[in-house]
This record gives C-alpha cells, sequence and structure tokens, in this order.
C-alpha cells in the first residue's frame, strides 16, 4: 500500500513545475554549509597559517563560499581577505564531510603567486596571526586544518 501511494506522489511530482520541486527537495533536504580552504605551501615547504580570533588552534586560511561562487574563486578571495596575498590554486581539491556540523570543506592547495612578501600580515579582523610554519615544526592545528594534511597527503 505504502509503495503504490508513494509511486503515485511521484508521478504527480514530475508534472510539478521545477521551482515547486526545488523548493520542496529544498525543504525536506538537510542545509550544509560549504567553505574552502587553501593549504599554501611556500618555495621551502613552509606551510602559512593564520590563528583566527574565535578559534585556539591554528589553520589554513578559508571561509564560506558566496552564493553561486565557485570554490577555487572562494579559497582565492579568503586568503586574499584573510592575509593580503594573491595565491595560485595548484590542482584538483579534496572535499571533506563533516556530517554531523553538516559543513562540507573544499580543500586546495595552493601557492603565493609572485612577488612573494617578506612578511605576511593579518588584513581582517578575524586573523589574530599569521605565520610560515616548517611541516616539522607545526603547532596544534584545528581539526579540519589537520585532516585536510592529511587528506592531501593521501593523494
Amino acid at each position: 500500500m505504502l509503495t503504490r501511494t508513494y509511486r503515485t506522489l511521484l508521478r504527480g511530482y514530475r508534472h510539478l513545475p521545477m521551482l515547486v520541486r526545488r523548493r520542496m527537495v529544498r525543504a525536506v533536504a538537510p542545509l550544509f554549509t560549504v567553505g574552502a580552504m587553501c593549504v599554501i605551501e611556500g618555495e621551502d615547504g613552509a606551510l602559512l597559517l593564520v590563528r583566527q580570533s574565535y578559534r585556539p588552534q591554528w589553520t589554513f586560511p578559508g571561509g564560506l563560499l558566496q552564493r553561486r561562487e565557485e570554490p577555487a574563486h572562494a579559497a582565492r578571495r579568503e586568503v586574499a581577505e584573510e592575509v593580503g596575498v594573491d595565491v595560485e590554486i595548484e590542482d584538483d581539491p579534496v572535499t571533506l564531510v563533516y556530517v554531523d556540523v553538516r559543513r562540507v570543506d573544499i580543500v586546495f592547495r595552493g601557492r603565493v603567486r609572485p612577488p612573494v612578501p617578506d612578511q605576511v600580515e593579518p588584513s581582517s579582523g578575524e586573523i589574530l596571526e599569521v605565520r610560515w610554519f616548517p611541516r616539522h615544526l607545526l603547532p596544534v592545528l584545528q581539526p579540519e586544518a589537520a585532516r585536510a594534511l592529511v587528506k592531501l597527503k593521501d593523494r
């Protein structure tokens, strides 16, 4: 009985206008926020990390995508906003999904485009500190930053 009712509803659903169908799906589907993060490596292999004002550990520059924004553009925009440098995205991203908090992070690997400044400073009020760290001397990382490094290394 339930299967027959379900099939009848699906037949009716396909005749609805696309806008109505999209709204119905969005009403019942779980919402996820999507962010872009950029793992920036220097010529010497050091990683550029930021310490945010609202989180205790270090992480990579990044943030939420704006509506209809491409993830690679969001990663470059966030880096420019947070640390004031222009980055070149190097390869395809990896995706991290956090079901418990309904968040998706798209992680890119990048390099600072020349000319590379001698010192990188915060360019956003949300960033307290920016520093290059050699890989063998990394500080305690936010869990998503540590997971991003592992996922990039596994490729």
